[in-house]
């Protein structure tokens, strides 16, 4: 076990990277504040975490996943029996580290973290990253000593005692480093990373993007436009796995064979429409962006709002409309567009998006809107919001 006077957190989540990369920012942040704190991940071993957490340099701890059953049937009979476990096996890590804090930011590990946690009577701190929190983040708000926000209405409330702020999304170190050299020198960052990129900075770029797995419904409403889109602007479009053949077919029916190229050594001189599946240094795209078409998971939006960018966003058309309220108060505060995903067609691109591109000030106004909505610093503050609870604990 640490020696009392060290800070010992556990930090809780994962599964996706929207979990994952909040959390890992989160610890960064402590790292920086406290070289010296004793740090460790809770998850499971079947999310992102299992790689991405070790891949970072911290400690990772593991339970199974125990989902809220939603329905009666065998998983429901069986979630006493898996929640005791998973929780007794969350308050041996915790009694083992001697932990002064638990910051859960969601997801199947945070919920049992939660419940062990004030068991254990051992502070709660919460990150929220989207609009309408999910369900494990209800679960451990009513023992929060502090809930951190990316958007101001949750529904979320702590603790009698507690405190409730929006602090923003903490941003992985790329989104982050980008930001800041925005602020700096916006055209000196557009100009590298369109070179790199074989893009033309003088050129307008739109970056078209519905995460790793692509958004079928932009993929064919913007490729569907290729034609006219092309006219105005370079397409960067990064198609999602395994839909980067529908995508090509679609272009060179619209718009011919000779519009199609790659990215980076695969980008080819006078062609306007670059094609990938997928780019790891997505910042490089958002660095050259004169607009971004995208879905609205919270991520994404408050990615793109700390880096003032313009953006049409498609919210996924499933569950509660979560997605729509990920974007509702950045178009209400003038940083972007929503269009929704049965609007979003092949006409709507033709008819709207080079009259956008062909409106500098109006795009410009947009990308202040985002900026000013956006946050950047908000993997410091919640480090500091952990660390000053963790010293009432020594």
């Amino acid at each position: 076990m640490s020696s009392n006077t060290q800070h010992r957190i556990m930090l809780a989540g994962g599964g996706t990277a929207g979990h994952v990369n909040p959390l890992l920012a989160v610890a960064d942040a402590i790292r920086c504040l406290d070289p010296d704190a004793d740090i460790i991940a809770l998850g499971t071993a079947v999310g992102l975490e299992a790689d991405l957490v070790p891949q970072a340099g911290y400690q990772l701890e593991t339970i199974e996943k125990v989902p809220f059953p939603r329905r009666p049937n065998r998983a429901a009979l069986e979630f006493p029996r898996k929640w005791k476990a998973e929780k007794a096996k969350v308050m041996q890590y915790l009694e083992h580290q001697g932990t002064q804090v638990v910051v859960g930011f969601g997801g199947y590990a945070s919920a049992p973290a939660y419940s062990a946690a004030h068991r254990l009577r051992i502070p709660v701190v919460i990150h929220e990253q989207n609009a309408r929190a999910g369900m494990a983040n209800k679960l451990g708000a009513r023992w929060a000593q502090f809930i951190g926000t990316a958007y101001d209405a949750t529904g979320l409330k702590p603790a009698k005692d507690g405190g409730i702020e929006r602090v923003g999304l903490p941003l992985r170190p790329a989104i982050a480093n980008l930001a800041e050299e925005l602020e700096r020198d916006r055209e000196g960052a557009r100009t590298r990373n369109a070179a790199e990129l074989g893009l033309d900075p003088n050129r307008p770029i739109i970056v078209v993007t519905g995460g790793s797995l692509g958004a079928q419904s932009i993929n064919r409403a913007v490729a569907g436009s290729a034609r006219q889109l092309t006219e105005v602007a370079q397409i960067v479009h990064l198609t999602g796995k395994g839909k980067i053949d529908e995508v090509r077919d679609l272009v060179v029916q619209n718009a011919g064979a000779d519009v199609l190229t790659g990215l980076g050594e695969e980008s080819q001189p006078g062609r306007n429409y670059h094609v990938a599946q997928y780019l790891e240094r997505i910042d490089k795209a958002f660095a050259c962006a004169d607009l971004v078409i995208c879905r609205s998971g919270a991520g994404t939006v408050s990615e793109l709002t700390a880096l003032g960018l313009p953006a049409v966003y498609v919210p996924l058309p499933i569950g509660n409309g979560e997605q729509r309220f990920n974007a509702l108060p950045v178009s209400d505060a003038g940083g972007g567009i929503i269009v929704d995903d049965r609007s979003f067609t092949s006409q709507w691109v033709s008819a709207q998006v080079p009259g956008l591109l062909a409106n500098p000030a109006r795009l410009r106004s947009y990308g202040e809107h985002a900026w000013q909505y956006g946050i950047r610093d908000a993997a410091d503050r919640m480090a500091r919001e952990i660390l000053s609870i963790a010293d009432a604990r020594v």
